[in-house]
């Protein structure tokens, strides 16, 4: 079994060598916007119990805390979704195993275009970001980006949240204190370039904001959908869900009452994590 301690804090290539050396099935999170890869801390080590090899690589150049986040925003800057997924079929071609894949929102959009790739064994996507092919246009998410989208200069800016666009945005659906705790936790500035692809992934057949939904080596994938999440609603999930039908392969989803966009990081985490732990082993 990997050693708990295997969480995002230790350098890449220590979380890779570890990983192949234990010969456990190893799993890579994939975190979104306006987070870092602390946020699955406490998910790397659920699974590690479970006896898996969990890896949390970051975007490239994300720093290692909140602090030096917020001390140097611009490395945020100009991320792009394909320079993104690159790196990360970069870290899991270094894997001796295909691993499983569990992603959020925009971490959720890039587990799919691993999936789409054939690089993961089976695939869980948490509230994840639109792709090319979905049309709904959800008013809570329009809502939601309007603090990157509402100026075209945010394309190559890192964008923070305020706490008041954070509290809409991902912990609408907690208590005031949690909202503010959560917040001084995990929020960091993001990358505005993402959610300019996705909103014009429609408009634009060279998009980097798309999936292969018919490889037959997608393997098993679960969706999973946030019931009061404003970010990335039912309507946007379920689309995605639909499009992911057309596979083969196992498609799942599945709803998590009552929770909103921060259910990987708020207090009811572990409901979520328990989900995915119990779809991935059903594949091994």
């Amino acid at each position: 079994m990997t050693d708990m301690t295997t969480a995002a804090h230790r350098p890449l290539d220590e979380q890779i060598q570890q990983a192949n050396e234990s010969g456990d099935q190893p799993v890579v999170f994939i975190h979104g916007l306006w987070l870092l890869p602390s946020s699955w801390d406490r998910w790397a080590a659920v699974f590690a119990e479970a006896g898996y090899a969990p890896l949390s690589p970051g975007w490239p150049d994300d720093p290692d805390t909140v602090e030096e986040a917020l001390a140097d925003p611009d490395v945020f800057a100009d991320k792009t979704i394909g320079q993104v997924a690159d790196h990360y079929a970069d870290v899991i071609g270094q894997l001796k195993m295909r691993p499983a894949v569990i992603g959020h929102s925009f971490g959720g959009l890039l587990a799919q275009i691993m999936a789409g790739r054939g690089l993961s064994v089976a695939t869980v996507a948490i509230d994840p970001a639109p792709f090319r092919g979905i049309l709904q246009l959800p008013v809570s998410s329009l809502k939601a980006s309007r603090p990157v989208l509402g100026n075209p200069a945010n394309r190559h800016r890192a964008v923070p949240l305020s706490y008041e666009q954070f509290r809409y945005a991902f912990a609408n659906a907690v208590e005031e204190d949690e909202a503010k705790r959560l917040y001084e936790t995990f929020a960091v500035p993001a990358s505005g370039t993402p959610l300019f692809q996705a909103a014009t992934a429609n408009f634009n057949p060279r998009t980097e904001a798309k999936v292969d939904t018919d490889n037959p080596d997608r393997g098993p994938m679960l969706i999973i959908s946030g019931e009061k999440d404003h970010t990335v609603p039912h309507s946007l999930s379920n689309a995605a869900y639909k499009r992911q039908l057309k596979n083969a392969g196992v498609t799942e989803f599945a709803e998590i009452p009552q929770r909103g966009h921060a259910l990987t990081i708020d207090d009811g985490w572990r409901e979520v994590a328990d989900v995915a732990l119990t779809f991935l082993k059903r594949f091994g």
